[in-house]
């Protein structure tokens, strides 16, 4: 089995990486920074297995069709693209730069797009291709704060669930991972607005709370960033996956509330939860 994941110098795209090489597959991990990629050999050395680093950054197309150009000389084919590259940038919408709203849908949503057009020439030789695109709560609900985070997942789940169906006539699955909170590098190393902590903002006190309480809920959580690479792993052999995997207690209580309950009383828990 022929994988190719992007984001792979931390959280779940190195676990996930580690984790499909140790079970066999021939991994193809790819990130920005090749500098980056000490705590991902650890870690596959650790599990055993062996992958193949890249270089990829998925907003500049020459990577993209350097990394495709290398699996096309050297596999022929492949059979799954795992799309976990991005970032969140935090701070409110109003005060976003334009430049920084555009940074946030280029890696998030772009970057995706852009990959799996590249990819699909070489899914298209799999007997039994799979796109699996990691998205997020954040694209499930509209998330004060993350604003700009949250749009780029909105649409990563819209584009994903159309080419769900046209993807389908040709026997390719198109499929959904979408986290709740979890303490991965993502949340260590979280992008903040240039404006984010200007006096003259309207949402200076309202910044500051927000970050204080999900580095709360960070600590106390005992989620652990392994459970979404067994999701991940499980969905790469699962023969015919789902579309959508909520995967948390964040993530799954907010699609039973969406499915069932008001906006309000979805908005009132959504609330109480980033605040607590």
């Amino acid at each position: 089995m022929i994988v190719l994941i992007t984001g792979c110098s931390s959280g779940f795209g190195l676990l996930s990486a580690a984790r499909l090489a140790a079970a066999g597959a021939t991994v193809y991990a790819t990130m920005r920074n090749l500098a980056s990629q000490t705590a991902l050999q650890a870690e596959v050395k650790r599990r055993g297995g062996q992958v193949r680093i890249l270089a990829l950054d998925v907003t500049d197309d020459a990577t993209i069709a350097e990394a495709v150009a290398q699996i096309q000389r050297e596999e022929g084919k492949l059979d799954v693209l795992i799309n976990n590259a991005g970032y969140g940038l935090g701070g409110a919408l109003e005060d976003l730069l334009e430049s920084e709203l555009r940074g946030q849908m280029e890696t998030n949503f772009f970057g995706v797009a852009k990959m799996i057009q590249a990819c699909l020439p070489l899914l298209r030789k799999s007997k039994n291709a799979k796109i699996i695109n990691i998205s997020s709560v954040a694209g499930l609900v509209g998330v004060p704060g993350i604003g700009a985070y949250s749009a780029s997942k909105f649409a990563l789940e819209g584009y994903s669930e159309a080419l769900w169906y046209e993807l389908g006539t040709f026997g390719i699955s198109v499929t959904l991972i979408e986290p709740g909170t979890y303490p991965t590098e993502v949340q260590k190393k979280r992008v903040l607005t240039a404006n984010f902590s200007n006096p003259n903002s309207h949402y200076l006190q309202e910044n500051q709370t927000l970050l204080e309480a999900t580095d709360r809920r960070v600590a106390r959580g005992k989620a652990n960033p392994e459970e979404v690479a067994i999701l991940i792993e499980q969905v790469v052999n699962n023969p015919k996956p789902k579309l959508r995997y909520p995967i948390g207690r964040e993530a799954k209580a907010i699609t039973i509330l969406r499915r069932f309950a008001p906006f309000r009383t979805v908005s009132r828990v959504l609330t109480r939860a980033l605040f607590r």
